[in-house]
């Protein structure tokens, strides 16, 4: 029988849920308009020296970035975890002395599921896994914003850059599970209660990575991602869906249009289940043809649509649920 919950309990996970929605939506820019601010006041050589640091430091995250156990183990994302609550299901041993590829779907509207499973401890990750290191992929310009970087860098943040995944599977030992968010941008905009949609039959650059370094592909599946938030989906070829999708192509992430529990942007409090799908073996060749990349691309889909249909009614969906590969 689960202990029922203090207000206080109540309280810290709300809070670190708002703090987790906020960091998400405004750090960033909230950054950019620090760093200019100080330029114009008296504390000016603040700017200038972090703009030095900067260039000095600017490869950082594409060759391993920077990433402290510490923050990884901050208490308040163990209340982030227990808001939902979010829960790493482990179903096939990973071998510590092999690389892996995790494709993390679907990617909903803040990718909940990846990031407090993967982002942090909070899940126990490296107990579930021993031996191996999560290494979350996101959007590379994140990387680009002054003080943001080193936050989400010392989270263990990487870029889903080419640079960047190759480092990690080819210059940083044995051991490194790279969590992708496959689907990106355009799987945020299919986000909605009920629907189990993810974009991969287009996508196949991680498929190629992963044979030019011999990684195995592992499927991932959140349960229950698409349930946090409700968002207004504008049908294809209407103003507002072209305006977008113009944005996406941009800044290489869609303006979402959603609306969460409370405050609007608090997530509703519904359970996560990250389930962490079996390894496909996945051989290394360095130039692989169109041929090879299809082979391995269909096995990956195949394998992610077995590990939903077998998960799927213990993770809350009914028997008849579809999972729609777009």
């Amino acid at each position: 029988m689960a202990k029922e919950k203090t207000k206080w309990k109540e309280f810290l996970e709300t809070l670190s849920a708002l703090q987790w929605a906020l960091t998400f939506l405004l750090l960033g820019v909230s950054c950019y308009v620090l760093i200019v601010y100080l330029m114009f006041t008296s504390l000016w050589p603040i700017s200038t020296l972090y703009f030095m640091w900067l260039i000095k430091d600017w490869q950082t995250p594409e060759r391993g970035g920077r990433r402290t156990k510490a923050v990884r183990n901050w208490r308040i994302w163990k209340h982030l975890r227990d808001y939902f609550p979010i829960k790493l299901v482990k179903t096939a041993e990973l071998n510590p002395n092999k690389n892996y590829i995790l494709g993390c779907h679907p990617h909903g509207i803040m990718s909940a599921g990846a990031y407090v499973c993967f982002g942090t401890e909070s899940c126990g990750f490296s107990d579930t896994f021993p031996g191996l290191r999560a290494c979350l992929a996101v959007l590379a310009g994140l990387f680009r914003i002054p003080f943001f970087r080193d936050y989400i860098m010392s989270s263990g943040l990487y870029p889903v850059s080419k640079p960047s995944l190759a480092h990690l599977l080819s210059k940083s030992g044995k051991g490194n599970a790279v969590v992708i968010v496959i689907g990106g941008a355009a799987e945020s905009l299919a986000s909605s209660p009920g629907i189990n949609t993810v974009f991969v039959k287009q996508r196949k650059g991680f498929v190629r990575v992963a044979l030019e370094f011999g990684a195995d592909l592992v499927p991932v599946y959140s349960f229950g991602e698409n349930e946090l938030f409700r968002q207004v989906i504008f049908s294809e070829g209407s103003v507002s869906r072209r305006i977008q999708d113009l944005f996406k192509s941009i800044m290489g992430f869609a303006p979402c249009l959603f609306v969460g529990e409370r405050m609007a942007i608090l997530p509703y409090r519904v359970p996560v289940t990250t389930v962490v799908g079996s390894p496909i073996p996945v051989p290394k060749i360095v130039s692989p043809t169109e041929e090879e990349v299809d082979r391995y691309h269909k096995l990956y889909m195949e394998g992610l649509s077995k590990l939903f249909h077998e998960h799927k009614v213990s993770c809350g969906l009914s028997e008849n649920h579809q999972l729609r590969i777009i």
